[in-house]
């Protein structure tokens, strides 16, 4: 068994995500402990207690999902499981650095408060939009793309699995593209609630605002490989690490391209930490033939823990 540990990005939090984890392993607590101490409010009780309008909001889903992926991880930790590999979707990859050791958590959790805030406020005075486009592949999205620069910019920003794409870019080229994909046989396409169109090109100033902020935290090397969203290829040192994380503010997330790379590589079980299985469902749509696991929560634990032969107590 070759396995992969994986992280989810924004749009997978809910209202309570951690709260049991929390509740049952003291490891998991310590960390929303810590985290709230950063970023100077209680993390735990806006998870359990936040409308779903504050748990939307860039500036702290970023710190509330990457805390809670984390809270699963401490939970399974104590089993001395050791991956071949990490990847993260967007948010998640600074998950998986700190899972691979190469970021320090609050240091982490600074990152993703600063880049939330940031990318909240990004071009706030252009109309733009994202979408996330079902049924088509990469290819013809991209096409239905360069048919609209009269309009306004619209690109891929997100290659989540060999059936969705979401785009990026101005409102009315987003709205204008999401119109043609249904006409040429897309199954759905969800316009998604965000604040600017993250990973297009359109983000660049805030990718060099934030190039600045991210000079100022020490990273190591990965005690294992993190496959990168910019590239989808693993990087292994520090200096790569640190180029890749700006790059990816205003980049496109290559997951389909990460997902096929590891399995190339041998993994063959995947276990997604944090909220909800959305990464679990992609690669399932993506690759044939593998495991895909969760910890989100006491029952996923020991449905996982069963499935790799372990038992686990509540410590």
């Amino acid at each position: 068994m070759k396995i992969a540990y994986v992280f989810p990005g924004q749009g997978s939090q809910c209202v309570g995500m951690g709260v049991e984890i929390a509740e049952c392993y003291s490891s998991a607590r310590s960390l929303y402990d810590r985290a709230s101490a950063i970023l100077g409010f209680n993390l735990l009780e806006m998870s359990q207690f936040g409308s779903k309008e504050t748990l939307l909001q860039t500036k702290n889903a970023q710190p509330l999902i990457l805390v809670a992926s984390l809270a699963c991880l401490a939970a399974l930790e104590s089993e001395h499981f050791k991956p071949a590999v990490a990847a993260g979707l967007s948010l998640g990859e600074y998950t998986a650095l700190v899972a691979a050791k190469a970021l320090e958590f609050e240091d982490a959790v600074f990152l993703v408060r600063q880049r939330g805030l940031l990318m909240e406020e990004a071009i706030a005075s252009r109309d733009t939009a994202m979408a996330a486009i079902k049924g088509l592949d990469a290819a013809q999205i991209e096409d239905l793309c360069k048919q609209v620069v009269a309009l306004g910019v619209c690109e891929p920003a997100n290659y989540n699995s060999l059936s969705q794409t979401v785009v990026g870019g101005d409102a009315p080229a987003v709205e204008q593209v999401s119109k043609l994909a249904y006409e040429v046989g897309a199954s759905g396409v969800v316009p998604l609630a965000v604040s600017a169109p993250f990973h297009t090109h359109l983000m660049q100033p805030v990718a060099e605002s934030f190039a600045e902020i991210l000079a100022s935290v020490p990273i190591r090397d990965p005690l294992f490989p993190v496959i990168t969203n910019v590239t989808a290829q693993p990087i292994t040192q520090a200096t790569e690490i640190r180029q890749m994380l700006v790059r990816q503010v205003a980049n496109p997330v290559l997951w389909v391209q990460s997902v096929q790379h590891m399995v190339r590589d041998g993994i063959d079980t995947f276990i997604e930490f944090g909220p909800g299985r959305t990464l679990s469902n992609l690669i399932k749509r993506t690759v044939n033939g593998v495991q895909t696991l969760n910890v989100e929560d006491r029952t996923s634990i020991d449905k996982t823990l069963q499935a790799l032969s372990k038992t686990v107590v509540c410590v």
